[in-house]
């Protein structure tokens, strides 16, 4: 008799997070363990059993060194010359929720619920956001 892992799913809960003057490593590590799960009892590595994570305020990120200049995001268009490469300064400056989105993707696990994980993440430059109703 084969005995399968049964996981029991609930509702997500959702977590809203302020990332003014927080420091975006450690806030990546801390919103990838919530989209993940491994917070609550019933965590299975092969189930989403993750949260869903609002975070707001990313214009007033922290960055610690040298990284505002030194970190590099690079892209190719897919046409021949087609490497771009931007800074984290910049790409702060022009889109501050790109940045939570690629760091938090690059701390989850690299399997077939990583996009399902990720679409649990909204993310916002500003205090506002569409999610009130969900707040406690």
């Amino acid at each position: 008799m084969n005995k399968t892992h049964v996981v029991k799913e609930k509702k997500p809960n959702w977590h809203f997070i302020d990332a003014e003057n927080q420091t975006l490593g450690r806030l990546a590590s801390d919103i990838a363990k919530l989209l993940i799960g491994k917070h609550k009892e019933n965590f299975s590595y092969r189930v989403n059993v993750g949260d869903k994570v609002v975070v707001t305020n990313t214009s007033k990120l922290r960055v610690t060194g040298n990284k505002l200049k030194d970190k590099k995001y690079r892209w190719h268009t897919g046409y021949p010359g087609g490497l771009k490469e931007e800074s984290l300064e910049g790409l702060l400056s022009r889109n501050p929720e790109r940045v939570i989105e690629q760091a938090v993707k690059g701390m989850l696990p690299k399997n077939k619920l990583q996009r399902e994980r990720m679409r649990n993440l909204y993310v916002y430059a500003g205090p506002t956001h569409p999610h009130m109703a969900q707040e406690k």
